[in-house]
Parts: C-alpha cells; structure tokens; sequence
C-alpha cells in the first residue's frame, strides 16, 4: 500500500465562506451513518486516525476537509439517515450538504458509500438522484464488502445497482476496511476524475 508523506486535517466548516482557501481538488464522501465512512477515508491513505470512528451514529456534525500530500483534498460530509442527534442539527445538515455540493469551486466528485450487506435506503436513492440531477461525477463504494460470502456477493451486488440505477460506464466498487480489498481501484477511480495523467497518487 503506498505510503502518504503528508496528510493532515485542515478545519472543519459549516458555510461557504468558512471553507479552505486552496486550489487542489477535492473528492467528497457521503453516506448514511455508521456506513463505514471513517473507516474507507483512514484506509485509503493507511492512516489510522484521519477521521474519527465512533460506534455512534452522526459524529460528524460538520464538514471536515483533509489535504493528501497537498495534491488533493478529501472532504468528509455529514452521515445523514438514523443518526441519533437532535431534530436542530439533523435540519441544518441539509442546506450545510447542499451548499457545498452545489458551491464548491473545487468539487471534482462524489464518492457515495453504500453497506454491502444492505438494499439501499431511501436516503440512498434521493442522494443518488441528487447528484445525477446536478450531473456531479459519482463513484459509488460498497463497503463491508468481507461481511458477504462470496457465493453471495454477485446477487446483492446486483441488487445495490438495481436499486441505485448504475449504469455500465459508471464506477461501482466495492470495498472492505478489514481486508483493505478495493484500495486500489478507489484510488484509480478517484484519479480518474481529479488528476492530470502525468500524477500517480494510486495505492500500490
């Protein structure tokens, strides 16, 4: 796996004005809570406490951005779905999302984390429809993916991209913390949307 020399948290925001004044690239990640986020942003740059994990729902309250090696940024989005916290914040998460979705200069894509194990949420559907209608490049992530025996692992990966309407074209991965299967293909996908060819930021 490759190694990063420099990634680091740079502020967490809630409104436009309050994001990171810089000019790298930057890939969201968005899933409903407790999905595995934490943990698919600490793997992909083999750094075991980038974002925080908790076994409580809704943790992230705002948005976090980290800088990888000053190439790229990662922005870690509020898990939206169950989370148990107050009726005030789940009603500010909204327009907090949909303004950076819709007003970051920097937004190359979306990574959008579904659990394997799992049909989609509504909240999975209506996100997913979201980013069509604003044509923001998608890579959908399945995670969890080792908690599904293989003999079973076709049917309900077809199932989650019935559910979601992947087309053939479109980057649906899987992926799974625990055995850090899908590093490398996240990383190819991330690349193909952010970076010039002559960048190679891909886990070996």
């Amino acid at each position: 796996m490759k190694k990063f020399q420099n990634v680091h948290f740079i502020k967490s925001a809630v409104k436009p004005e309050q994001y990171p004044q810089h000019n790298l690239p930057e890939i969201a990640f968005i899933g409903r809570s407790n999905v595995g986020k934490s943990s698919l942003l600490n793997t992909l740059v083999n750094k075991k406490n980038l974002a925080r994990i908790s076994n409580t729902p809704g943790r992230t309250q705002q948005i976090n951005f980290f800088h990888i090696d000053e190439k790229l940024c990662f922005v870690d989005l509020p898990g939206y779905g169950y989370a148990k916290v107050p009726e005030s914040v789940r009603k500010q998460w909204k327009p907090m999302i949909e303004s950076y979705l819709t007003q970051s200069q920097h937004l190359k894509g979306v990574v959008l984390i579904v659990d394997a194990r799992h049909k989609p949420t509504q909240h999975d559907v209506l996100m997913r429809e979201w980013l069509l209608s604003y044509q923001i490049p998608t890579i959908i992530v399945a995670t969890k993916i080792d908690k599904i025996p293989k003999t079973k692992r076709q049917k309900q990966l077809n199932l989650i991209g019935d559910t979601l309407n992947v087309q053939a074209t479109e980057s649906f991965l899987t992926f799974s913390a625990l055995t850090a299967e899908g590093v490398k293909t996240v990383w190819q996908a991330i690349a193909q949307i952010t970076l010039p060819p002559n960048h190679d930021v891909k886990s070996e």
